[in-house]
């Protein structure tokens, strides 16, 4: 018997990939500061953003980028790579304070042939992860599931990242 399971979060994602983006969803997040929350920003610094990922891998996936639109680290300033990079430290501080990962997957996806969702505007993800998170749902069912809600994480990133800022 074909089982259904439900993921309603999800069609927001299929319609903005289906329609092309009508914006850069992290130069918006950037020039909003009054929006963090709505925009699930958890950290900002002079030249970039530390958020949550609103369609993550895994609960508690980070994306770190600069608030320049800028495509890969060779177009960004130096102030803006070190900053990522201390974005980046913070962020897998207040993961391993929240959410206490066994391990991390740490990346920047260059270009689209290599996986870059924003291909324009360079990010690095810091992404959690636990012994067995990712099960055979995504083998035979094609199908990931993430077992926190996106607001529960956002609060608990977002008291973390306060502790440690």
């Amino acid at each position: 018997m074909t089982k259904t399971l439900f993921a309603p979060w999800r069609m927001d994602y299929i319609q903005a990939v289906s329609d092309g983006p009508k914006e850069c969803f992290l130069c918006a997040a950037a020039r909003t500061p009054d929006q963090d929350e709505a925009n699930l920003v958890l950290a900002r610094g002079t030249n970039c953003l530390l958020m949550l990922n609103k369609y993550p891998y895994v609960n508690g996936h980070l994306l770190v980028a600069p608030y320049r639109h800028a495509p890969t680290p060779v177009e960004c300033t130096p102030e803006e790579r070190a900053e990522m990079m201390e974005l980046l430290v913070l962020g897998q501080k207040a993961l391993a304070m929240a959410m206490n990962p066994q391990g991390f997957n740490v990346g920047i996806n260059i270009g689209k042939s290599a996986g870059a969702g924003v291909p324009g505007h360079i990010h690095a993800h810091v992404v959690p992860r636990w012994n067995g998170d990712i099960n055979f749902m995504t083998i035979i069912g094609n199908v990931r599931i993430i077992p926190q809600a996106i607001e529960e994480a956002y609060k608990l990133l977002k008291d973390a990242v306060g502790k440690l800022g």
